[in-house]
């Protein structure tokens, strides 16, 4: 459904992005992640046509971009990191306003604001002012005008920034819904958990490059070392005998801090019956085990050395 191909924007000295490329398909959410500065909102802007690439091409269902007015776009919504909505007027106000903009009129516009006001929670505050809302209600109005049009594909642009944690939550119900419905999702943002959650497919950008672009799984398998086994010893006796476990087949690591053995693996299914089979036959016993695998925020700061969080 939509193919970006080796997108490239610079602005003086600065490279914002540099060959970027990926596709999305119908029924998938793709999370493009990165911190503050990555590219990640140019790239977006390149994608709907509201910047011009210096090299690259966007493709919308085999359609391509070339233009801000180019007649394809119709089959995109976007839902940008800065609210789009005016205040004083009432929520099913701002969504005729945006429904006459995609040249939605008649029973159709009306059907079309009904059903998203309800898809986003909104119904029963549809003759309320914009300005009474909530930040987190704002989001979700801002979300119904982008869909009014029934895009093929939504690009939502830090679609979380601010909203309190209910509203977040109604939010990705309403993604997850429209993931149902098969539509194709762009979702950038900088919180790795939100993509952990949503998103089928993940893509890194650091310094406007594409440093990973994969599922969840095979992302996380990137920095399989941080599989990490906790194990509680009751009896840990005097000396580095942990210094064993290293040998083990699949053990990266082990180190030992009070009663905790902690074992790095590269596998926790195909190594961790090893480490407790030694344990076991070496008199060694465990009061508490706990496991755990490389999340997002890791593999980001593994790859570039710096917290997603930093600019």
């Amino acid at each position: 459904m939509l193919e970006v191909e080796s997108l490239h924007k610079r602005y003086g000295d600065l490279v914002a992005v540099h060959d970027v490329s990926f596709t999305a398909h119908p029924g998938e959410m793709v999370g493009l992640l990165g911190p503050n500065g990555a590219g990640k909102t140019t790239t977006v802007g390149m994608i709907a046509g509201l910047l011009p690439p210096d090299g690259g091409q966007v493709r919308i269902g085999g359609g391509l971009v070339c233009s801000e007015t180019d007649p394809v776009k119709r089959r995109m919504g976007l839902v940008p990191q800065e609210l789009a909505l005016h205040d004083e007027l009432s929520a099913r106000d701002n969504l005729a306003l945006f429904g006459a903009l995609y040249r939605l009129s008649g029973a159709d516009l009306r059907a079309s604001i009904d059903r998203n006001l309800d898809l986003v929670g909104l119904a029963d505050r549809a003759k309320d002012r914009a300005a009474h809302f909530s930040g987190g209600m704002k989001r979700r109005l801002n979300l119904a005008a982008a869909l009014l049009h029934d895009p093929d594909i939504l690009l939502l642009d830090e679609p979380t920034v601010g909203v309190d944690p209910q509203s977040r939550n109604a939010i990705f119900a309403n993604l997850e819904e429209l993931k149902r419905r098969g539509k194709t999702l762009v979702y950038t943002t900088h919180y790795m958990e939100e993509a952990e959650r949503l998103c089928d497919r993940i893509i890194i950008i650091d310094h406007g490059r594409v440093i990973a672009n994969d599922t969840l799984d095979a992302v996380r398998r990137l920095v399989p070392n941080v599989n990490l086994l906790q194990l509680e010893i009751e009896n840990p006796g005097e000396g580095e005998w942990f210094a064993a476990v290293r040998t083990l087949p699949g053990v990266d690591a082990a180190d030992m801090e009070n009663h905790t053995l902690r074992v790095r693996l590269d596998n926790l299914l195909d190594a961790s019956p090893r480490v407790f089979g030694w344990l076991r036959d070496n008199g060694y016993r465990c009061s508490h085990i706990a496991s755990q695998r490389a999340d997002l925020e890791t593999v980001f700061l593994t790859l570039t050395g710096r917290s997603v969080r930093n600019a």
